[in-house]
């Protein structure tokens, strides 16, 4: 799982390099910034390992304007965000966020230099849902697909989920929130990621 995620941190950092959203679809808009920025990871590799805080930093500028964190968040919950109130809602939001990006974070350093292979894409212009569909190629073992569904709201193309050989990450999650939910409660749940992700800071 923890390569799985290295791809897919790398492969949003391909879509969401920094050529406006809405100005391409979303395909070309993978493939325009794809070379930019594996390029720019492997150049820095030393300097990312030896200092990962620029890493943080790299995936908060780039990445974080291009995820729609509330769907994301929404699908995650499940049928436990109809059951929370604003306030929860943003404030589990807000530490669902701060997790992805700090696990998207750890991973990119160990990018070896897998290669996308970019499948048809097949979508209708006036669709507001989409999906990007690649296949990260190894040196051993067969291709792994992963899938973007992406979202057009207000002019910008967004991603709200990410599917790895038909499971979604995003929702992969919702068991076990589910569970700290039963247990503790969405307020429990939502202090128990902010406790975890104050321990991996220090």
């Amino acid at each position: 799982m923890k390569k799985i995620i290295t791809l897919i941190a790398v492969l949003l950092l391909q879509f969401t390099a920094s050529v406006s959203a809405a100005s391409i679809g979303p395909e070309e808009l993978i493939k325009q910034t794809s070379a930019k920025v594996l390029d720019t990871l492997e150049k820095n590799k030393v300097l990312y390992d030896q200092e990962p805080d620029k890493i943080y930093q790299l995936v908060d500028d780039i990445i974080l304007p291009h995820l729609d964190f509330k769907a994301m968040s929404q699908l995650a919950l499940g049928k436990h965000w109809r059951d929370a109130s604003e306030e929860q809602k943003d404030a589990f939001t807000e530490v669902f966020k701060t997790m992805l990006i700090r696990t998207y974070s750890k991973s990119l350093t160990e990018y070896t230099g897998q290669t996308v292979e970019y499948l048809p894409f097949r979508a209708q212009d006036d669709d507001k849902v989409v999906t990007v569909k690649t296949q990260i190629k190894q040196d051993s073992g067969p291709a792994i697909p992963i899938d973007y569904r992406l979202r057009l709201k207000d002019d910008i193309w967004k991603v709200f989920d990410i599917k790895i050989d038909g499971i979604s990450l995003v929702t992969n999650y919702r068991n076990s929130f589910a569970a700290d939910i039963r247990e503790v409660g969405i307020n429990g749940l939502i202090q128990r990621m902010n406790d975890k992700y104050k321990k991996t800071s220090t």
